[in-house]
């Protein structure tokens, strides 16, 4: 062979990588132009002289360049330093090696325990949700080990639950209490803008330093606002892995809100207006997207509890009115019944659960009933009682109902070491009425 027709042989694209430069840093994003890209792909940022070199999104595309969004700092960057295209779309690696790991928005261990083995597939973290018909009917019980839920707000098998609370008020509680009580054969809790201190603490507290079937996807609030958004998509691909091979997964999200705020600076980075209490249009966009691919199919479930910390415990906040909308049931915890010491704090009458009537026998639903209207009767009467307007004998359902106050209170309170089955808790929720 001659060397014109060798030389004619090299592939011209594979002796060098194409690269684009920066032509803008803000304190979020960087602008750079050169490359072909797509919304969505992953590019890598090195300097000049490879100090640095950190992973970015493409967020926004214009006929001058493109947006990226970085997965972490972008100090140390200047113009012209070169922008690579990683790869096509984020993804995570999924199997059964994650179990009992803690990981961050990029399936990156985080917990010293070395290097994630028996990893099967790598699975696209944006994806589209099941179509409509392909999901299954939500008729079986999931229990989750709490007897408030499970007595009066019973979820089922592939349910979405919103568990809404101020801060302060309980609700880290009661998420150890739901994966540790819960039936589900694998556990994905995904930490989405907690202090880093409260990684370590739920684990020890509330999980009793038990991964034992549990994934934990991590994204503290010091991380960047990309890493905190991916962190939730994360978790909801390990989850969809898990429901592919057959299992009933628990995911547990916590929090709904500083998903939304994430996105709140993605948005607003990128030029996006606010439209409602500073959030843009692509957060009430995003909130559908991730929890309907929650749910059943032929295979598996997903049964979901997403956290939505309301602001100033104003359920009408526009994120906790949005994921109220999307979600098959809800879960409020008030201040009122933390300052008396009423745990968990759950607002049976402010609740509800979409499919209950669907996975309990008429005995228990009857007796759901009963409970609720017995609860209603003595909020309806509460000051008359406190004040002594009301006198014993003028009402004979409200005297049973009062009768019947501190035997409730019982059943409905539940310390964190306390762990029931369904069949234990739908005696003790009988018991009440005898």
């Amino acid at each position: 062979m001659d060397i014109d027709t060798l030389l004619n042989s090299i592939d011209s694209k594979e002796l060098s990588i194409p690269f684009g430069r920066i032509v803008h840093i803000s304190t979020t994003t960087i602008k750079a132009t050169g490359i072909t890209v797509a919304v969505g792909d992953i590019v890598k940022i090195e300097s000049q002289h490879h100090i640095y070199t950190v992973l970015g999104m493409v967020a926004s595309i214009e006929s001058s360049g493109f947006t990226i969004v970085p997965f972490s700092f972008i100090d140390g960057f200047r113009i012209h330093d070169k922008v690579y295209l990683q790869k096509e779309g984020l993804s995570v690696n999924t199997g059964y090696g994650l179990l009992g790991r803690v990981i961050n928005a990029l399936g990156e261990p985080i917990d010293d325990k070395g290097k994630i083995r028996d990893l099967e597939e790598s699975s696209a973290i944006n994806k589209q949700s099941m179509s409509a018909l392909e999901r299954g009917i939500i008729d079986q019980r999931f229990s989750t080990g709490v007897k408030a839920i499970d007595s009066m707000l019973t979820a089922g098998k592939g349910q979405k639950v919103g568990i809404f609370a101020g801060s302060g008020v309980g609700k880290s509680t009661l998420m150890g209490m739901i994966v540790k009580g819960c039936e589900a054969q694998i556990k994905v809790v995904a930490l989405i803008g907690e202090r880093g201190r409260e990684i370590p603490e739920f684990i020890h507290y509330n999980l009793d330093d038990n991964l034992e079937n549990t994934i934990i996807v991590a994204a503290t609030s010091d991380e960047s606002s990309l890493m905190r958004k991916y962190g939730a998509f994360t978790a909801m691909a390990i989850a969809e892995f898990f429901r592919d091979k057959g299992h009933d997964v628990l995911l547990m999200m916590d929090s709904v809100t500083r998903f939304a705020m994430a996105q709140r600076e993605i948005g607003l980075s990128t030029g996006e207006p606010p439209v409602s209490r500073g959030y843009p249009p692509s957060v009430f966009a995003l909130l559908p997207q991730l929890m309907e691919r929650a749910g059943n199919n032929a295979k598996g479930s997903i049964t979901a509890f997403f956290t939505v910390l309301v602001d100033g415990d104003d359920m009408n906040d526009p994120i906790a009115d949005q994921s109220r909308s999307i979600l098959d049931g809800h879960i409020v915890l008030t201040r009122d019944l933390t300052e008396q010491g009423f745990y968990p704090p759950i607002n049976i009458l402010k609740s509800a659960s979409r499919v209950m009537d669907k996975v309990v026998d008429n005995e228990h639903y009857n007796y759901f009933l009963k409970l609720k209207r017995v609860l209603s009767l003595i909020k309806e009467n509460e000051v008359l009682v406190r004040v002594g307007a009301y006198k014993p004998g003028m009402d004979k359902e409200l005297d049973d109902a009062l009768a019947k106050k501190d035997k409730i209170r019982s059943f409905l309170t539940q310390s964190m070491k306390e762990q029931y089955n369904f069949n234990e808790i739908v005696a003790k929720f009988k018991e009440v009425f005898q």
